[in-house]
């Protein structure tokens, strides 16, 4: 499969880059920075430079036609302050999305955060909070598109950067927590399978059960 990552130089964008690639899947990574071309490509991933703050949804669907499916993992990152966290995690997304249906590319999953539909405590760092909205909206926007794409939207817990351990607990009323970003990749490649998935918002965080167990389990 042809699928396109959008954020394509993120922690999690290139492990799952390298996942496609070792199953054989063609890894197209959307990338602002040329800078960071040679990251993707020895992550098994074509390098195709965009910048989604910048780009026009004409000249995105352009990178994204012929796509089997398309994975949102772009975020404005640690460092962002409160606008771009509305232009990269919010706005990039629905334009992401608007471009997957012009394309044709029915196929979208999405990665949020978990628990971004509750309320933030009050007292919260503006930035989170705009993060957290931003994510929310994006969310939102993409609930309404069932007509259009076959959407799913993975929202993982504390990110860490520890080696993948393979279990996970996935679903809608998973409580917070931590989950390796190797992990979350793995996630991603066993929804990108699973039908079943579609139209789902689901939470993920280290658990019990295997990914591909875990990931059937969420579909039935």
């Amino acid at each position: 499969m042809r699928i396109v990552i959008a954020g394509g130089h993120g922690k999690i964008a290139l492990r799952l880059a390298r996942k496609l690639a070792d199953r054989g899947d063609r890894p197209v990574a959307l990338i602002r920075n040329p800078d960071h071309t040679q990251d993707v490509v020895d992550a098994g991933a074509e390098p195709v430079v965009i910048d989604l703050e910048q780009a026009t949804v004409t000249e995105l669907t352009e990178k994204i036609m012929n796509a089997d499916a398309v994975v949102f993992a772009a975020g404005a990152g640690p460092g962002s302050g409160a606008d771009r966290k509305s232009t990269v995690d919010h706005k990039a997304s629905v334009l992401t999305a608007d471009a997957a249906s012009l394309a044709g590319v029915r196929r979208l999953v999405q990665i949020s955060a978990i628990n971004v539909d509750r309320p933030v405590p009050e007292g919260t760092d503006e930035v989170w909070a705009a993060y957290v909205e931003a994510k929310r909206l994006a969310d939102a926007d993409l609930r309404e598109r069932s007509l259009e794409l076959d959407w799913t939207i993975l929202r993982p817990g504390r990110l860490t950067d520890e080696p993948g351990t393979g279990k996970v607990a996935l679903g809608e009323e998973v409580e917070r927590a931590s989950v390796t970003r190797d992990d979350v990749a793995s996630v991603i490649v066993a929804l990108l399978d699973e039908p079943g998935t579609v139209g789902r918002v689901l939470n993920l965080v280290n658990g019990d059960d295997p990914v591909a167990e875990a990931v059937r389990a969420a579909a039935s």
